[in-house]
């Protein structure tokens, strides 16, 4: 594992298990949250490196399980069409509810309002509103393909975007059906998105099949770069909100490490884990976790930028 001077990668907690499609980290306790491709929902504390909690919700594979911590729940989204949410101190279920006719891939979040957004292969999105008994208040039609991905834009979330394999991103906002802006760029299909903002600019960040991830000026919509390595489809994405690096991950079983500003490739990381599906982190926390066909696993990121950061 080769490293540069400016970064450090240091193993925290690695746990084998089945394959894990969706991790996601708790923003106070030591948790992380594993969807997996059993269709168990488990939560790992990565400080005692015990697993505290574990629940088989589904015959079909879990893609998508997300914390809701102003409620106490963790949603979860399965191939089954389902959508089901409980309490994680008791893991006593919520509710469940058929959410689409085809595989859920993939949930967020609203960072305030009552809101779920559902992404799935029947091409379309849902908002969901749990204040009024889960209701459907809006369903989103303009792929043309499964859609894999939707994330709320951190800055304005009143709007998010969907990634789907019609090669597409496409920008909503939560009041309207039709999209308002279609990002193409991309030669195959589109896996992931992420919102990062760098020199007071907001940009989003794409991943492929096209085995590519690319840069994209937000308020331009012109893709400015485009991140070159990988050797398979690139299957999720992040961008730090503390650390200025850029993840990518793909089914060739590396992550690679870009610089924010100068999009230099850092390093390329083989956990032995086989392919990578999903990315996690803690605001406030170098910690990052990576779920992947044979577990998970849990490192701390050192980086020195080689430029100054904008304040």
């Amino acid at each position: 594992m080769e490293q540069t001077p400016s970064l450090k990668i240091e193993h925290d907690f690695v746990q084998n298990s089945e394959r894990v499609k969706s991790v996601d980290m708790h923003p106070t306790e030591p948790w992380v949250l594993l969807g997996l491709y059993s269709g168990t929902i488990s939560i790992w504390n990565y400080q005692t490196k015990v697993q505290e909690k574990s629940l088989k919700i589904s015959e079909s594979p879990v893609r998508s399980a997300k914390f809701i911590v102003r409620e106490n729940w963790v949603i979860a989204a399965t191939d089954d069409k389902y959508i089901r949410v409980y309490n994680y101190e008791r893991m006593e279920k919520i509710i469940e509810f058929e959410g689409h006719k085809d595989y859920i891939r993939s949930l967020d979040i609203h960072p305030f309002l009552p809101y779920v957004v559902s992404a799935s292969d029947d091409q379309v999105l849902k908002l969901w509103n749990w204040k009024k008994g889960w209701s459907c208040d809006e369903t989103f039609e303009g792929h043309s393909h499964y859609v894999m991905q939707v994330a709320f834009n951190p800055k304005d979330p009143s709007t998010f975007t969907s990634t789907s394999l019609d090669g597409t991103l496409k920008i909503w906002t939560i009041d309207s059906s039709t999209p308002n802006f279609t990002f193409e760029g991309h030669s195959k299909g589109v896996n992931c998105v992420d919102y990062f903002d760098s020199n007071e600019k907001q940009y989003l960040l794409s991943g492929s099949d096209d085995y590519t991830a690319k840069v994209w000026d937000y308020d331009s919509k012109v893709c400015i770069k485009t991140l070159e390595g990988h050797k398979n489809n690139v299957t999720t994405i992040c961008a730090h909100p503390d650390i200025p690096i850029i993840f990518t991950a793909s089914e060739d079983s590396t992550v690679k490490i870009w610089d924010v500003v100068s999009y230099r490739l850092e390093t390329s990381l083989d956990f032995g884990l086989e392919r990578v599906w999903s990315i996690g982190y803690k605001k406030g926390s170098s910690k990052i976790v990576f779920g992947c066909d044979k577990g998970f696993i849990i490192v701390t990121v050192k980086f020195a930028s080689r430029q100054a950061k904008q304040d």
